[in-house]
């Protein structure tokens, strides 16, 4: 408190020379009776140590005076009160300085201290001085602690004690001595001012939103001492912090003049909880788009329910930013996977439900769900107790019937699974140090465009990040650092996904991951993968190698391009498809595979960079691009960069069409593979029908569909050695591997030709 306040108020009473009339021996209210004309009560205009004073007997057990002037109380501002007092005869009475405390219609404030200490006067004639402190704060040296209360006071003294004394009072004085408590030079108020008590019990909230009403631009000081808010509160200027806070859940702190968390640090001083705060209040303010972590690490001992920090919300769609700080899982923390076991019933006609699931109550939503003929990354996106109904994110692809399903709920720094939508949320500059015991981001089941760029994603148990249902739609993840907890183990040991996504228009750009079981899982249409470095192997020689890259849509749309796959492969499948037999679909199709490296070192020969695994019979690639890519093998060939896993099925190959791969270089590969194949074929013996073997020419081991030309080298002659002019037909997906073409002439010729030949159909 500036003293400047109370600059031109007049504090000190009237001196009783100006009369007894304003001196009233009751509690100075208007009304009451004055000394004036009192027969107790006489003005001594010369006393020899006060000059004027106010001679009085001591006629009632408390004899009161009080100033009937109305002295304003404000807000963080300390009076003292003083007087001086003499025993002349008679009985000694105990003397201290009282007060009325007023409302503003002049009514008592109750429950308030209304007198300081006490004095007893000991002998005649000496000169006692008595003083009290009046305040709105509870402060060291404050005698009555009055809060905000009361609007102004009567002050005065008691005598108490034996009556029949004299005493003569000199004036009373009253100053502001608030600069005792606060320096004046010093622009800050404090909460203590206007009622804060500070204790932990005591609901703090409106002396809180007093002191920030007040501040008018400066600072305000939160004392030692713990703080309970039980309301919202606002701070529109700077805090600072000595004391904590301690709030509900439901509660905000705005602090909008210190928005960022070093500052709610500061007032909560447990970082965890300071974080919840901080980001309910980003999610309630409309001042601030982001919140800054400083730099700073917090220490999480158990899931953060995002939602749950913010239980006014349950959706959020405008765009804000958490960044620059680390979280770091607490090895000892809550991070066990609640694993339930329970038996549905699915049927491919509902192909997101499960029903009649027993023990559904105990089933978390956000659970990995596992079980004969489930693909992999489904979840549980929502529940209904009432109907034992689960919703997947995904269909299964051959789990028909009733069986039983594990249900493995794994425990995230940062679950946003709770909000029903979350929309334009970034994560940027942000360490999740999962430390091997928990996972790293849960997002909403529904939302567009969660962005995660600059970050790293240490250590995952698990999941790096997850998706549980839409909440990944336009999902964008940039130059982040996905690190695996199982860098040591080899591949067939690893279970940790560095992302999942469901949704359409994801974009995952310039990112690296090392040694996940799979870097993403990509399940939705349109998506962008570009510039990314996934590397997964292990020292194992001849060892397996596990998909980089999994592509769960067939008709995905997507680009894969510039990326750097590194002892890992890319797996189109269709595993989350309730109807896996082609069935009159666009089938595995639109999928562009262009300008990336390719490298892998000690594996088996069978292994390829570029595998599709169909689940269903039937199916065909319809529209696919590889071209410009660089593949290579180090220590050991392989046989070829792509193939088709016939696990379930294999593929219709009669159908095959627009499959475009060309540009490519191949190293420490047996059969390179193109389409179009070029084709040079010389027949040294004259015969009419000549057969061409492409045999490990065409990709995936596709048949030889089609010739789109054939042009000659020289002339065919006939057995006489002369030449002939004609031109033969092709009979095409000859042999029982249907991978030759016959070329048939009107007679016996030989020669030599050029050809470009086909496995798909235009």
């Amino acid at each position: 408190m500036n003293k400047a306040i109370t600059d031109g108020l007049v504090l000190t009473p009237a001196v009783f020379a100006n009369g007894l009339d304003s001196y009233s021996n009751g509690d100075g209210t208007a009304g009451s009776d004055t000394y004036a004309n009192a027969i107790n009560a006489a003005f001594i205009p010369a006393d020899q140590d006060f000059g004027g004073a106010l001679e009085v007997i001591k006629t009632q057990s408390t004899q009161k005076l009080r100033y009937m002037g109305q002295t304003p109380l404000l807000p963080g501002c300390y009076l003292r009160i003083t007087a001086k007092v003499k025993a002349i005869s008679g009985n000694l009475p105990s003397v201290r300085i009282a007060g009325y405390p007023a409302l503003g219609n002049g009514s008592r404030v109750g429950g308030l201290t209304e007198s300081g200490p006490s004095v007893q006067l000991t002998s005649y004639g000496e000169v006692v001085e008595v003083s009290a402190i009046v305040g709105s704060g509870d402060r060291g040296g404050v005698d009555m602690v009055w809060g905000t209360s009361p609007v102004y006071g009567h002050f005065g003294l008691d005598l108490t004690g034996q009556n029949g004394g004299v005493v003569r009072i000199d004036d009373l004085q009253i100053e502001d001595i608030t600069s005792a408590f606060l320096l004046d030079m010093l622009a800050q108020i404090d909460v203590r001012d206007y009622g804060a008590v500070g204790d932990g019990v005591t609901d703090d909230t409106a002396a809180f939103n007093a002191a920030n009403a007040a501040a008018d631009g400066r600072r305000v000081l939160i004392s030692k001492g713990t703080y309970l808010l039980n309301g919202d509160v606002t701070f529109d200027t700077e805090t600072l912090f000595e004391g904590k806070v301690t709030m509900p859940a439901t509660a905000v702190l705005q602090l909008r003049h210190n928005f960022d968390l070093p500052h709610y640090i500061d007032a909560f001083e447990t970082e965890e909880i300071a974080f919840r705060k901080a980001f309910q209040a980003l999610l309630n303010n409309a001042d601030h788009e982001s919140l800054d972590m400083g730099g700073r690490k917090v220490y999480v001992t158990g899931p953060i329910d995002m939602q749950a920090a913010t239980p006014e919300r349950t959706s959020y769609a405008t765009r804000r930013i958490i960044r620059n700080g680390q979280f770091e899982a607490a090895i000892n923390g809550n991070w066990d996977t609640i694993t339930v076991t329970s038996q549905g019933t699915y049927s491919p006609s509902d192909a997101r439900k499960l029903t009649n699931v027993t023990n559904i109550a105990n089933i978390p939503v956000g659970a990995h769900v596992s079980g004969a003929g489930v693909g992999r990354e489904i979840y549980v996106r929502e529940k209904n107790v009432a109907t034992q109904e689960i919703t997947l994110n995904a269909p299964l692809y051959d789990a028909a019937g009733t069986q039983n399903f594990s249900f493995s709920r794994f425990q995230y720094m940062l679950d946003f699974s709770n909000f029903g939508s979350l929309s334009k949320f970034v994560l940027s500059d942000i360490e999740i140090q999962c430390n091997n015991v928990a996972s790293g981001i849960n997002l909403a089941p529904s939302g567009v465009t969660f962005h995660v760029r600059d970050c790293f994603v240490s250590r995952p148990k698990d999941r790096g990040i997850t998706s549980i249902g839409g909440g990944c739609q336009g999902m964008f993840i940039d130059r982040c650092q996905f690190l695996s907890s199982e860098d040591g183990l080899n591949v067939a040991d690893r279970t940790s996904i560095g992302i999942n996504c469901n949704a359409n228009d994801v974009k995952i750009r310039d990112n690296r991951a090392t040694r996940f079981r799979h870097f993403a899982l990509v399940a939705g249409q349109n998506n962008i993968i570009t510039g990314n470095h996934f590397f997964q192997g292990d020292t194992v020689t001849n060892g397996i190698r596990s998909a980089g890259l999994i592509i769960a849509a067939q008709h995905t749309g997507s680009l894969v391009q510039g990326n750097y796959i590194d002892n890992c492969f890319i797996e189109w499948t269709n595993e989350q498809d309730q109807a896996p037999d082609y069935s009159s679909e666009y089938s595995f199709s639109s999928l562009s595979i262009t300008g990336n490296i390719f490298l892998s070192g000690e594996v088996a020969p069978w292994f390829s960079y570029i595998v599709i695994k169909p689940h269903g019979a039937g199916h065909i690639v319809n529209g696919l691009t590889i071209n410009d890519n660089r593949f290579r093998s180090l220590n050991g060939p392989i046989d070829r960069v792509e193939r088709i896993d016939t696990s379930f099925a294999d593929m219709d190959f009669s159908r095959m069409r627009n499959i475009e791969m060309s540009g490519n270089s191949f190293h420490g590969v047996n059969y390179p593979v193109s389409n179009p194949v070029q084709v040079e074929y010389s027949q040294s013996s004259a015969a009419q029908t000549w057969t061409v073997d492409i045999s490990e020419r065409f990709p995936f081991g596709g048949w030889a569909i089609a010739v789109d030309s054939i042009t000659m080298d020289g002339p065919v002659r006939n057995t006489s050695n002369v030449a002939q002019f004609t031109v033969p037909y092709v009979l095409t997906d000859q042999g029982a591997n249907r991978d030759l073409l016959n070329l048939v002439w009107n007679t016996s010729v030989k020669g030599s030709i050029f050809m470009q030949a086909r496995m798909d159909k235009r």
